[in-house]
Order: C-alpha cells, then structure tokens, then sequence
C-alpha cells in the first residue's frame, strides 16, 4: 500500500452505527454491547480502534469536537495545552446514542500533554460510565501514559477501569523533527 493509499484510507470518516439514525431505528438489526470510542488526530489511534471494532463486532463512535482542531500539529498542541492548563472540556459535534446498553467501553486516545486530550474529559462527562467497563486503548508520542488513567478514574469514578492497552506511535512528532533537522543542515549550506 502506498503513502498516499493508506494516508486516505486513514482520513476516511468512520461510519458511526453507534449514532447512525438507519442503525437506531432497526428494530431488527442486532445491538452490540460493546463500544469503540475513539478520538484521533492524525489517523494512528483510529487504525487500532477500527481493529478491535471489527474483531469484536461493536459499535464505532468517532469523538469529535464541536470546533475542529486546527489541521495545523503545532497549532493543536498550543490549543491543548491551554485547554488542558485552564481545565476546559470542548463541547462536543455529538454524543452516542442509547450509551445505556454498553456494558464495555473501548475508549482510543492519544496521549497530549501528557494526558488525555481535554475531548476525553468531555466525552466522559457527557456519557454516564456508571457501572460501565471502560477498556483504554492509548497511544503515544515516546513520553509513556503520563497522568491519563488517574484523569480517567476521576472523570469515571464509577466505572471499572481496565489495564490499558499501549503504544507508540509517533509518526508524526518524528517526520516533524526530521524536516527541521534536514532543514537545518540545508541552512548550514
């Protein structure tokens, strides 16, 4: 698969069943128990929750912002660490659907700051995760899980929380630092 192949198969919307009014309306269609909530900004988050949506059949909820982030790398990561230092929660582009029949909850997210990015804390305060198990899925750019399941059990406090599944996956923080390192050396030119 070529660069530009798999760059669009990652840029592709998810289809959200989860929320889809063709799925909720279905009286006889078959209800998953299980969710994948996934939030990603570059596409390597979403490759992992699409894997365990298909391998365990369930539900797929992109979380987004009711703002988009800027497409820009640099200009998200200012906007996270101010939303993350002044404790804001972005309102959300939409919430799932009947949240109630999940019993487990694969929640995706990349590590920003340090943390979750402040759409989880959203996510988590608009859904009730009460009794829920919620099953993290998290990447990360080298700097490890930072403080994201403490932020998850205080955002969830009545939840069961999971051992997380993690991983590293910082593809784009590295091509970043590999252009400017080539650049540098062209200025030295």
């Amino acid at each position: 698969m070529t660069d530009l192949s798999r760059r669009a198969l990652l840029t592709m919307p998810i289809v959200l069943s989860a929320c889809s009014p063709v799925a909720s309306e279905a009286s006889d269609m078959p209800k998953s128990k299980i969710l994948v909530a996934v939030f990603t900004r570059s596409g390597n988050t979403k490759v992992i929750a699409g894997t365990v949506q298909r391998d365990l059949s369930a539900d797929l909820f992109e979380i987004q912002p009711k703002t988009p982030y800027p497409d820009d790398y640099e200009a998200t990561v200012e906007q996270a660490r101010i939303e993350r230092d002044k404790d804001i929660e972005p309102p959300l582009l939409r919430t799932v659907t009947d949240f109630d029949r999940y019993g487990k909850i694969y929640l995706a997210f990349p590590i920003w700051g340090e943390t979750a990015p402040p759409i989880i804390r959203s996510f988590l305060k608009t859904h009730d995760t009460s009794g829920k198990i919620i099953r993290p899925i998290i990447t990360h750019g080298g700097y490890g899980l930072g403080n994201s399941l403490i932020m998850l059990k205080t955002h969830a406090p009545n939840a069961q929380i999971e051992p997380p599944f993690v991983m590293e996956a910082d593809q784009e923080r590295r091509t970043l630092t590999q252009v400017r390192v080539w650049l540098g050396q062209l200025a030295e030119n």
